[in-house]
């Protein structure tokens, strides 16, 4: 038998702290007007202090989770994609699995930013299509905040960046002839 991977339910999260670019003008030497001219960004979110990246992406696995309509027993596998783990070891994966509750299932961490989702998806195609899993769990999310230089020497770099997390659900479907 071959299987094809379906996205069957996605999530995403942000913290609930908006940082506008009049606040990091009153942190940096900066103005709304330069970082729109330059990136277009108008506002992001930071975590508090004792959020982690393993917290964001919970809180957006639930509803994909809840968006494909499965138990998370049902779930074979997380794949982790963040630059920002929780601890350098062990990978955020496993907190995650901890907090979801889904102790016996494997756990995949990439250590990779921008194209790390990228990379999660196609490692999670290839599990699907080996007919070895039915449904992974595969994260994006970064907390970038907490390093962060807020003073004037951060500027070209800390206007950049914000904390969240999304994710999707990857499904095993037949393929038909």
């Amino acid at each position: 038998m071959k299987y094809r991977s379906e996205i069957v339910g996605v999530g995403s999260y942000t913290p609930s702290n908006v940082y506008t670019n009049f606040d990091l003008e009153k942190m940096m030497d900066t103005t709304d007007d330069w970082i729109q001219q330059r990136t277009g960004i108008v506002e992001r979110r930071w975590v508090d202090k004792n959020v982690g990246t393993s917290d964001l992406a919970l809180e957006a696995s639930l509803k994909a989770i809840k968006q494909a309509n499965i138990d998370k027993k049902d779930l074979d596998m997380i794949i982790f994609a963040t630059l920002s783990p929780d601890h350098d070891f062990p990978g955020t994966g496993c907190f995650l699995q901890a907090k979801l509750g889904i102790p016996e299932i494997a756990v995949l961490d990439i250590r990779q930013q921008c194209t790390g989702f990228i990379y999660a998806l196609s490692i999670a195609d290839k599990f699907i299509q080996s007919g070895t899993h039915k449904n992974i769990l595969v994260v994006g999310a970064e907390v970038h905040s907490k390093g962060l230089d807020r003073t004037p020497n951060g500027r070209n770099v800390s206007v950049l960046f914000g904390d969240g997390a999304g994710e999707c659900v990857l499904s095993a479907r037949e393929l038909v002839d």
